[in-house]
C-alpha cells in the first residue's frame, strides 16, 4: 500500500501567500491551517493592529506594500517576493485549509504535473454553521498556483487569476469565516467592497462582453463564475433578483434562518452596488446627486 506524502518532507514544495489589513482577529487560526509550509508569507496592507506581531510569532515572513486594490496587491505579491517554492498557495486571513486540502495540496506539489494551477472550493461559515446552499456551493477559486505561470489584472476586487496552462482540481476545502471579526466589520469591509465594485461596473459596463459559452453545461466553473458576474451588470432588478436566485432558486431556504439572513445581506450588499454605480454615473455625466 503506498504511503501518504510525509509533511516534514514536502513542506517545502508549496508557499503560502496571506494579504492581511487588521487581521489580528483572524490570522492565527489561518496561519495554524498552513503550519505544513516552511514558507509563509504575510503581505500586508501596512496594519494598525498586532497583525504583525502574530506574523512574525509564526514564523512568517512579512511585506508591507500600500494597498490600491486586490488585483494589483496580489500581483505586487507575486513579483515582488521571492518565492522559496515552485507553488504557491494563496489564502485569505479569513480562510483555513482543512485537513483533506493539506494532504492533497503535499501530494500534488510534490509529484510531477503538467497542470499550472488548481482550482478549491469553500465552505462559507455564518452564525457558527456551513451556509451550504445559500453561498452557492461549490463555488470554485484557483488559488494553488505556479507563481511564473498566471498573474493578476487590475480588477479592484473579487480578482481573478490569468492562467498560462491547464487547471486541475482538488477536492478538499478552504473553511472561510467571513464573518469571524463580526457583523460590523463584514459591514464595514463589504462597504468599501460595493464601492470598488460599483467603480469596476462604470468602467466595464459596456465594454465587457458576456462570455455566453461558458453559461453552457460542462464549462470550466471558475470560467462560468466569471461569466455571471459580467451577465450581472447588464440584469435590472439585481438586488432582488439576486436574493430570489440564492434564497428559492438554490435553496438558501434550507439553510435555515441563517440562510435567510445570508441572502438578505447580500441582496442588500448588491443593492449598494447599484446604488453606488447609479451615483458614479451620475456625477461623470455633471449631474446632481
Amino acid at each position: 500500500m503506498e504511503s501518504s506524502p510525509d509533511i516534514s518532507d514536502h513542506a517545502s514544495s508549496v508557499s503560502v501567500l496571506i494579504l492581511t489589513y487588521n487581521e489580528e482577529d483572524n490570522l492565527s487560526r489561518c496561519l495554524r491551517s498552513v503550519s505544513f509550509a516552511k514558507d509563509v508569507v504575510v503581505f500586508d496592507s501596512f496594519s494598525t493592529d498586532r497583525t504583525l506581531e502574530i506574523a512574525k510569532r509564526a514564523g512568517a515572513r512579512v511585506f508591507q506594500r500600500q494597498f490600491d486594490n486586490y488585483g494589483a496587491q496580489r500581483e505586487a505579491a507575486r513579483t515582488q517576493v521571492d518565492w522559496q517554492s515552485a507553488w504557491l498557495l494563496v489564502v485569505d486571513a479569513d480562510e483555513e485549509v482543512d485537513d483533506d486540502l493539506r494532504q492533497e495540496i503535499l501530494t500534488v506539489t510534490a509529484a510531477p504535473t503538467s497542470h499550472a494551477a488548481f482550482r478549491v472550493r469553500r465552505k462559507d461559515h455564518f452564525m457558527g454553521k456551513w451556509i451550504r446552499h445559500a453561498t452557492l456551493y461549490p463555488s470554485w477559486f484557483v488559488r494553488l498556483v505556479k507563481p511564473d505561470q498566471v498573474s493578476y489584472g487590475t480588477r479592484a476586487v473579487h480578482e481573478y487569476p490569468e492562467v498560462d496552462g491547464t487547471v486541475g482540481a482538488l477536492r478538499g476545502h478552504l473553511i472561510h469565516r467571513s464573518f469571524g471579526k463580526g457583523v460590523e466589520a463584514w459591514l464595514h469591509k463589504h462597504n468599501r467592497y460595493s464601492t470598488m465594485e460599483a467603480e469596476e461596473t462604470v468602467r466595464t459596463l459596456g465594454s465587457r462582453s458576456v462570455d455566453w459559452e461558458a453559461l453552457l453545461p460542462g464549462a470550466d466553473p471558475v470560467r462560468r463564475r466569471r461569466a455571471l458576474k459580467a451577465l450581472s451588470m447588464h440584469v435590472p432588478f439585481r438586488p432582488t433578483l439576486r436574493f430570489l436566485y440564492m434564497y428559492l432558486l438554490r435553496g438558501g431556504i434550507l439553510d435555515g434562518v441563517e440562510g435567510l439572513t445570508y441572502c438578505r445581506l447580500l441582496s442588500m450588499y448588491e443593492h449598494l452596488i447599484v446604488v453606488k454605480a447609479t451615483e458614479l454615473r451620475r456625477r461623470m455625466a455633471g449631474l446632481p446627486v
